[in-house]
């Protein structure tokens, strides 16, 4: 999938995607699971259903191990995933510092 000509990016529009994304280009390098599951308040479901996206397109690193025998999961951006990340939060705010159409105004 590609940018839309104003710069956002149809993979991360949706939140559930642009949280995930937002929380691996803030945070460490590798992110575990159950850190992203809690600080997007998304279910286990939700978050292995948009990461796996997000892996799909290349945006985020997935590795899987264990820590004693609990298996774990952990995640990063990848530089084409905060290349995009960057670039579609730059498109919102150019959104939000747009003037409004005077044209647009409906009449009273």
């Amino acid at each position: 999938m590609t940018d839309t000509s104003d710069g956002l990016d149809p993979v991360i529009h949706q939140l559930p995607k642009l949280s995930i994304c937002a929380l691996l280009a803030a945070g460490p390098q590798w992110v575990e699971f159950r850190t992203v599951r809690e600080t997007t308040g998304l279910s286990d479901s939700m978050v292995s259903k948009h990461s796996r996206a997000l892996e799909d397109t290349g945006y985020i690193e997935v590795r899987k191990g264990g820590i004693g025998r609990r298996p774990r999961t952990w995640f990063r951006i990848t530089p084409l995933g905060q290349a995009r990340y960057s670039r579609h939060v730059a498109a919102l705010q150019q959104l939000l510092q747009r003037e409004p159409d005077q044209d647009t105004t409906p009449d009273a």
